[in-house]
């Protein structure tokens, strides 16, 4: 790389659950140290829009570069590229199949592939339920290829206050992936009673 810093490719999806993906970027923003290349799909622009009230420039605001998803001879696109790793926030179960079965068709599914065969981390926050058995046997695989799937669960322990506590904490999870310190986020710490004994 260029200079001291680190790259981090965040993919958002069209699948519910955008509120994931704009905090996880707005931790990101506030770390030190780190690049963003941002890729949103056409699904994911009009998901925030429904959920969010919220448009495309809010997410690219965010970003230290932002990529088309239709794009396949982006930076990104190739392993020569240096980075930490990617997250797909939130992955839907399309954007999972495609990463899956190696169906590089954009520049999510290709970045995510050339993530895999780089070996470096991918993360999958996929948002889906009920799963079925499709879902789950593209999980094993995008598993057994190399990948992290990472459902957005809200660590109850530590009582979160407000649905925003809880999206902090799971984006932070997130974050921790790629050993990106977010301050302030709550973590267990055992329990009061002497001896860690209930």
């Amino acid at each position: 790389m260029s200079d001291s810093r680190q790259r981090l490719i965040v993919a958002v999806s069209g699948a519910s659950g955008s509120l994931l993906g704009l905090r996880l970027l707005q931790l990101l923003n506030q770390a030190e140290g780190w690049e963003t290349h941002l890729v949103l799909s056409s699904a994911a622009v009009l998901t925030a829009k429904l959920e969010l009230n919220e448009s495309r420039e809010t997410f690219e605001a965010l970003a230290t570069q932002v990529h088309s998803n239709k794009d396949i001879g982006a930076s990104i696109a190739s392993g020569s590229f240096r980075t930490a790793g990617m997250v797909v926030i939130p992955c839907s179960m399309n954007t999972l199949s495609g990463i899956a079965n190696g169906a590089s068709s954009n520049l999510i599914t290709r970045a995510a592939d050339v993530t895999l065969k780089e070996r470096r981390r991918l993360v999958l926050v996929t948002r889906e339920a009920p799963l079925n058995l499709i879902h789950l046997r593209n999980m094993t695989l995008a598993t057994e290829a190399g990948a992290i799937i990472m459902p957005p669960v809200p660590s109850f322990y530590l009582g979160p206050c407000s649905l925003d506590d809880a999206v902090t904490q799971m984006a932070g999870r997130v974050l921790d992936q790629f050993n990106i310190d977010v301050p302030g986020m709550k973590r267990w710490e055992g329990t009061a009673q002497e001896g860690g004994k209930l």
